[in-house]
């Protein structure tokens, strides 16, 4: 569907649609919290939904270990194109297909801004077992080097 002004312009969602989706929170989601409980009881600290100045990017992970450099993104199935859940919009393909192909694009720009400024990210899908997401966050944290307490991790 698109709009009748211009037809390479996709048609937005119905104003109730619009709602909707605004009302859907960017951070502070069920998954979210569930992960950094089980990380705030194994005695790891970290910073939420801190955004990040890198060389190019300005990547915003919902749970960071500054120290540790590492970002971990917990990412909704719909909205980022789980290959496992995620799933096409039988409505308005026009508009939605576009928009969630945007996210995975700005998810791996993410990714590489990241690396390449020498953080490690993990990436967990809502689906995921929250404790198993919770270890493997853990593991990582374990692996990774340190930055010494004196020098600013942005």
């Amino acid at each position: 569907m698109t709009s009748s002004t211009d037809p390479a312009t996709p048609t937005p969602p119905t104003p109730g649609r619009s709602r909707n989706m605004a009302a859907i929170k960017r951070r502070d989601t069920k998954p979210e919290r569930t992960i950094r409980s089980l990380l705030h009881a194994a005695g790891k600290r970290y910073r939420v939904d801190l955004r990040l100045q890198l060389e190019g990017a300005r990547p915003r992970p919902d749970i960071v270990f500054t120290r540790a450099r590492v970002a971990v993104f917990v990412d909704g199935c719909f909205w980022h194109c789980c290959p496992e859940h995620g799933r096409q919009p039988g409505v308005n393909g026009g508009y939605w297909g576009p928009k969630l192909q945007r996210n995975v694009a700005r998810d791996r720009a993410a990714d590489a801004a990241l690396a390449a400024a020498g953080w490690t990210v993990v990436r967990v899908w809502e689906h995921e077992a929250p404790d198993e997401a919770a270890a493997r966050i853990i593991a990582t944290l374990e692996a990774a080097p340190q930055v010494g307490r004196g020098s600013r991790a942005k």
